[in-house]
Formats: structure tokens, C-alpha cells, sequence
């Protein structure tokens, strides 16, 4: 039967029932919602969610540039899927460099354990849009608000920031072989804190990591390549 005979046929039946309106309106219902469900189907995004329990890895793209990261890295959940994203952070146990594993919970009994060691390094991936480059940074923003004055420190060569400036309480360090720079804030009521940063295509790597860990620079230098390295690998 053609769909003009049936439409010919639920008009006859409309006239002899009043009530046979009602059909040709649930037939065009379930007609456009079929319609609406493959629509939504063929835009549904191709990516999918893995679970954190998931050991492989993610394939994701943050300012246009590929990256293969341990799904266990990824510290936020919102973020432990693959494809586009602005920014993805991570975190690696070092010296070993692997993803850590799911974090405990903890209880009233438990509660001690929670403070530890810090014996990570955190990554953050983001997209630069064309913003200063760390290496510009380092030639043209940092000079302005460092003091004249440098000393080494562990075979690196340390300078201090002036008090009020954007940087201040904090020292930059650098060295060439192994590359190094860190922009680390000095020891207060919490441990220093390190900062090092490196562009890859459209995305910028900040790496995190104690100020403690500088007596073993050459080590964290070559951790962090290796890092950038293996995030960027064939997989990717």
C-alpha cells in the first residue's frame, strides 16, 4: 500500500469516526520521533568515556595537538575522555614515571595516612592561543623583575626575583645541560614549589614538582623529557 492510499484511507476513516483524527497525528508522532533518534545518533560524539579503572591510554587533542596520555593520569574525571579538550591534567609518580594508582578513601581511622610524601609530578596540558612563549618569557618578561645578582645553587645558576614584583618570593633557576628552568617559590609554611614550562605545537606543558627535588635537577630534567616524549610517542 503507497502512503498516498493511506493517507486516503485515514481521511475516509476520520470521516466515518470522529475520533480517527488521532491516528494520523500519532503516526506522524512516532515518524519524527525515528527521525530525531538517527539524527541524534549520526551526531552523537565518536569518543568515549573510559573508566578510570582502564589501564590504556587516551588519545586526546588540546590546541590541535595529539597527545596519548595514561588514562590513571588524568586527576580530574570530568577529563578521562578522548578527544578535543582545552586542558587535561595529569599526574606521574617519580622516579618511576608511572600513572598512580586510584586514590584511597579515607575514614576517621585512616585519616593520619592521608598526608604523604610528595613524590609526583603534575602536568598540566593546555592550549596557548598564541600566547607568549615560555622561551620569549624567560628572554623579555622575567629580566624586567630579577635581581642584578646571581649565585649557583647545586650546579645551577639561581637568580632572585625582587620583592613586588609579579614574581615575588620566588627565584628562577637555569642551567643548559641538561635544559633546565624553573620558576620555584621558596619554602614558607609549605615546601617550595617548582615550575617548569616547554611549548609542543598548539599546546603549553607546565610541569610541577618540589623545590627540594633541585639536588637531583639532571634527574627531574630528563624525567620530564622523557614524559613529553612518551605523551607524544607513536600512539599518538
Amino acid at each position: 500500500m503507497t502512503l498516498l492510499s493511506t493517507a486516503q484511507h485515514l481521511a475516509r476513516d476520520t470521516r466515518r469516526n470522529p475520533r480517527a483524527h488521532l491516528v494520523p497525528i500519532a503516526v506522524s508522532g512516532i515518524i519524527a520521533a525515528g527521525a530525531v533518534a538517527i539524527v541524534a545518533y549520526l551526531l552523537w560524539p565518536t569518543y568515549t568515556t573510559v573508566p578510570a579503572s582502564d589501564p590504556s591510554r587516551l588519545p586526546v587533542s588540546v590546541g590541535g595537538t595529539l597527545f596519548n596520555v595514561p588514562t590513571l593520569a588524568v586527576r580530574m574525571k570530568v577529563q578521562r575522555h578522548s578527544g578535543p579538550q582545552e586542558r587535561v591534567d595529569l599526574s606521574f609518580l617519580y622516579p618511576s614515571l608511572a600513572a598512580p594508582a586510584a586514590p584511597k578513601h579515607y575514614s576517621a581511622d585512616t585519616i593520619e595516612d592521608k598526608v604523604q610524601p610528595i613524590d609526583r609530578i603534575f602536568v598540566s596540558i593546555s592550549a596557548h592561543h598564541d600566547s607568549l612563549a615560555p622561551e620569549a618569557r624567560l628572554r623579555t618578561i622575567y629580566p624586567r623583575y630579577l635581581e642584578d645578582a646571581a649565585s649557583t645553587d647545586h650546579e645551577l645558576t639561581k637568580r632572585a626575583f625582587r620583592d613586588g614584583s609579579p614574581y615575588g618570593g620566588e627565584d628562577l633557576f637555569t642551567a643548559g645541560e641538561p635544559a633546565l628552568t624553573a620558576r620555584c617559590s621558596r619554602d614558607a609554611a609549605t615546601p617550595g614549589m617548582c615550575l617548569s614550562e616547554r611549548r609542543v605545537e598548539g599546546a603549553d606543558l607546565t610541569f610541577r614538582f618540589p623545590r627540594g627535588w633541585l639536588v637531583q635537577w639532571r634527574d627531574v630534567a630528563i624525567a620530564m623529557d622523557r614524559l613529553a616524549a612518551q605523551m607524544r610517542g607513536p600512539r599518538g
